[in-house]
């Protein structure tokens, strides 16, 4: 299995879930992390450059000769607040090369040899702003995802028939370390605290009924159902994960 964006957070959760129950995980970020369990093995590379991806689909063709599992995790934005006037080019092509490019390379890269043993399975993180976009600061990345997730549902309608299946997590506001970040970013914008950045974030979400953000490990438990064999019937879905105003926890199959 090869997770993107494994030492942090949301992905380090997934790794160790993964790892947990019995899968050989590989992972890769821009830099290693000391929370990675022992025998995860750790790739080096910036996957929001082609080289970067190449790189890491190279050393996994080389050493593996592919993946069972591909979770296409990486992605977050370092944008500015300020609306979508103080996003610059190159904060949309960042954005874009993250979120969207990096999985399309590696999915391009790893395919065939899946489709090779007729068997193989791509999830995408996604994010709930694919269809609640934050303005304020995270317009690209939002639109980032939304292409991602219409991508994986046209490579769901594709690959599908030969073996290959295919799904999108969309998590919504979860307390990981790019969230953080953002409240932060968020603070400093509004000059306000971190605790009512945090609130006015909730808020602009249209609110939390439970009253706080999602764990990490909750979508690690999400995507790990989905690489098993429990979930061998789901194929082409968005499961949205975390509960605002009229929503559920929910899988709808194309």
């Amino acid at each position: 299995m090869l997770l993107t964006g494994g030492p942090k957070s949301m992905g380090c959760a997934i790794v160790v879930l993964m790892q947990a129950r019995g899968a050989q995980v590989v992972t890769t970020a821009r830099e290693a992390a000391d929370e990675l369990p022992p025998g995860v093995a750790f790739i080096r590379a910036d996957l929001g450059t082609r080289e970067g991806t190449e790189s890491v689909a190279n050393a996994i063709l080389a050493s593996h000769g592919g993946v069972d599992i591909l979770v296409n995790n990486v992605g977050g934005s370092t944008a500015p607040g300020g609306g979508a006037l103080a996003l610059s080019d190159q904060l949309w092509e960042d954005a874009l090369q993250s979120n969207l490019l990096a999985a399309v390379r590696l999915d391009r890269a790893l395919l065939p040899a899946m489709l090779d043993k007729g068997a193989g399975i791509i999830i995408h993180t996604s994010s709930i702003q694919r269809s609640l976009p934050l303005f304020d600061s995270t317009l690209a990345y939002a639109a980032a995802k939304a292409a991602l997730s219409n991508y994986s549902k046209g490579l769901a309608n594709e690959f599908g028939p030969r073996g290959i299946r295919i799904n999108t997590v969309a998590p919504g506001f979860i307390e990981s370390t790019a969230a953080s970040a953002m409240i932060r970013r968020l603070a400093e914008h509004g000059s306000i605290s971190d605790t009512a950045a945090r609130e006015k974030l909730m808020q602009s979400l249209g609110g939390i009924p439970i009253g706080r953000p999602g764990k990490p490990e909750e979508v690690a438990e999400l995507v790990a159902f989905l690489a098993s064999p429990r979930a061998a019937s789901i194929h082409g879905s968005e499961s949205v994960h975390f509960p605002l105003p009229g929503m559920q926890l929910l899988a709808v199959t194309a």
